[in-house]
């Protein structure tokens, strides 16, 4: 039988997760295999070598895979920022110095806020004379001379990764561009991301912090990229097309995605996002929350008719970024989340994570710190081994550790165990909020969708404290962001700044600016091998009314750019500014609408796997395959609970709880109280009974 599989893997840190999809076959099959921090790529491997063996097939029939990788975001997080420099325009050498006048957190705690370090020190930033304005016109020629030094200066002093960001570079890029040819010439080792080819937009401080985090995750990703892709080449003589996961919600080839790393920052998290955005909206749900429980975070975002929110005003780390991305926030609320004592004798559960090595003390690999896992297998929430066996715990350690830090709190164990997971809802919890309640949405009006391998585990006391109606569980919960990863279409973003009010916008301006946007996407889609018939394009603008910092997203429609367009634009700004801050100036002739930004995405389709539907059958039996004690509530301890297999549960079955419900990669706890059914896609959805 003749096998096309294309492979999904995300690379997590705790697990990589595999979704191989055989495209003859309509097979799809799923697995798990342990992370290598290490080295990650061996993690990689060993996840294609599982699945391969499940499938019975070998590399030649590898039609394709694509990959959602965390090396990019882990760098910045942790802050190993290698030796950086920044070139820009003489006379703004302090420009990352001044950054913007907002203090975290508000002025409540501004008396004692320290300036975070740059990510580029004071000494390692050089101005080159030559001055462009606003519309791209030199106001002063580029001084050649100086940029040569420069460039020598950086050579000198071992500095190999440079970011170049020149005053108004966005409207001409003729001055960047000649930079880059300098330091070719005169530092041929150095690594240079030019402002004006990552973010072509304006806002110098974001668009210089953007190219110069490009610059710093470049060497790294690069390497990445390029080790798995040789290695790639072991299963096959031919080349295996290999993708990489973008944060806007697309992929790249890996040949294209090294010219632009800064576009996987958020690489695995917009996986997750898609995936369970298209499982449910199959599954009949229009308005949902996406919560991706691992084992270092949990990352949550909102869907809507189906799609994730998007933004540019995001942020890795300490560091903002202007590039388009799914609109995630991330808590440090998974499973390796350790529990600690504050100085005020306080239980505080995360940031920090034990990881995937050591990782918890249930794990007997060195672990000396109990994590949100602990508490979960000391309180029989999960059973005594992960993915089905493969992966014994060790049940006395994480007792052990929870009696200790339960001493030192004065608490019992059950209430230590309970309390670190009640606190881990709560952090949950208030991540969701951000991305409903503080952005005008009622998170009453959502269905939850959890995944992930710890996602699930808190899913009833998230119901309770956000008062969501409804919870779904997908199946394999613990691969939706591999699934994921073969859900997506390849996607790249252009944007041009052009400042204008709309009274005085030219139409013809706007063709011509959306005219060469349309042409890069073209020249990206060709060059990843889509025929133009496929080519699809996105078009959108952010306009403002005059006098306001920032901006709203609305489509731009297809076809011809006329005055007519321009008005349909407008309006559609008006009503998006409604909805997003409760009023408009539609009508008002005192206030103006601005234009700011042209954006085009070029999106080349791949197919997606489709979503079995099944008959619901008649009179299902939920038969439970053993029991044990379960502690879901301090004050009741221990009660003896049903364990159902999520396997045997066929479509239209219900399970009450208190129960739990396992699976290979992940574990339900059903609270008293709650009430699962099976649909006719395999989801679990649960709900809070009914009062008689």
């Amino acid at each position: 039988m003749t096998r096309r599989i294309r492979i999904g893997i995300d690379t997590g840190g705790t697990f990589t997760d595999v979704v191989a999809f055989d495209e003859e076959a309509g097979e799809l099959v799923t697995t798990k295999t342990p992370s290598t921090p290490a080295n990650p790529a061996d993690g990689f491997l060993a996840g294609i070598d599982k699945v391969l063996g499940l499938l019975g097939a070998d590399g030649s029939a590898i039609e394709a895979v694509s990959h959602g990788t965390t090396v990019a975001t882990n760098q910045l997080l942790e802050g190993k920022v290698d030796r950086l420099g920044f070139i820009t325009t003489a006379g703004y050498e302090a420009m990352l110095e001044i950054a913007r006048q907002s203090v975290p957190d508000g002025y409540g705690n501004s008396y004692f806020w320290v300036k975070p370090s740059r990510i580029v020190p004071r000494h390692l930033v050089k101005g080159v004379e030559g001055r462009l304005d606003h519309t791209g016109a030199q106001v002063r020629p580029f001084d050649e001379a100086g940029a040569r030094a420069a460039a020598r200066w950086f050579r000198d002093h071992g500095v190999n990764t440079l970011g170049v960001c020149f005053l108004h570079a966005y409207a001409e890029p003729s001055h960047e561009q000649r930079m880059r040819e300098i330091l070719t010439e005169e530092h041929p080792e150095a690594v240079v991301s030019l402002s004006s080819e990552v973010l072509r937009e304006y806002r110098e401080f974001e668009r210089a912090t953007t190219v110069l985090v490009d610059a710093a995750v470049k060497p790294r990703l690069s390497a990445y990229v390029g080790n798995i892709k040789n290695r790639l080449a072991e299963y096959d003589d031919r080349e295996i097309p290999f993708y990489v996961m973008k944060s806007n919600g697309g992929v790249l080839s890996a040949d294209e995605v090294v010219h632009q790393p800064i576009t996987t920052v958020l690489s695995g998290p917009a996986a997750g996002a898609l995936g369970a955005a298209l499982i449910a909206k199959e599954a009949g749900f229009d308005k949902v929350l996406t919560s991706d429980g691992g084992g270092t975070s949990t990352d949550v975002s909102v869907v809507i008719d189906g799609e994730p929110t998007l933004t540019t005003e995001g942020t890795v780390g300490r560091f903002p970024s202007k590039i388009p991305m799914i609109d995630v926030v991330t808590v440090g609320a998974g499973g390796g989340s350790i529990a600690w004592i504050s100085p005020e004798g306080t239980l505080k559960v995360g940031p920090h994570s034990a990881g995937a090595d050591p990782g918890p003390l249930c794990y007997g690999r060195g672990g000396t710190e109990v994590t949100i896992t602990d508490a979960h297998v000391f309180l029989g929430r999960i059973p005594p081994h992960l993915l089905g066996g493969e992966i014994p715990l060790d049940v006395d350690a994480a007792r052990a550790g929870i009696e200790t830090l339960a001493k030192e709190l004065e608490l019992s164990p059950e209430a230590c165990a309970t309390g670190i997971l009640e606190i881990s809802a709560w952090n949950q919890a208030n991540a969701l909020r951000q991305v409903t309640v503080k952005r005008g949405l009622d998170v009453r009006d959502f269905a939850l969708t959890t995944f992930g391998g710890s996602g699930s585990l808190l899913l009833c006391r998230l119901v309770d404290v956000l008062g969501v109606p409804t919870v779904l569980v997908p199946p394999n919960p613990g691969n939706v962001s591999a699934f994921g990863l073969l859900t997506v279409d390849v996607k790249n973003d252009y944007v041009q700044t052009h400042v204008a009010l709309a009274d005085t916008l030219d139409p013809a301006d706007v063709t011509r600016i959306v005219g060469d946007l349309t042409g890069q996407a073209t020249a990206a889609l060709n060059r990843e091998g889509f025929a133009p018939e496929q080519h699809g394009f996105v078009r959108t603008a952010d306009l403002r009314y005059f006098g306001q910092a920032f901006e709203v997203r609305v489509p731009v429609p297809d076809g011809p750019v006329t005055a007519s367009t321009l008005d349909t634009v407008a309006e559609a700004f008006h009503a998006a500014h409604r909805t997003l801050y409760g009023y408009d100036f539609a009508g008002d002739p005192d206030q103006q609408v601005e234009w700011v930004n042209l954006r085009v995405s070029g999106i080349g389709p791949i197919r997606r796997p489709e979503i079995p539907r099944h008959d619901l059958v008649a009179d299902p039996v939920a038969t439970e395959v053993s029991r044990r004690p379960v502690c879901f509530d301090a004050a009741d301890g221990f009660v003896d609970t049903p364990v159902y297999r999520r396997s045997d549960l066929v479509p239209g079955a219900v399970v009450d709880g208190p129960a739990i419900v396992e699976e290979f990669g992940s574990t339900s706890p059903l609270h008293p109280g709650f009430t699962a059914r099976i649909d006719e896609h395999l989801n679990i959805i649960v709900t809070r009974k009914v009062s008689q």
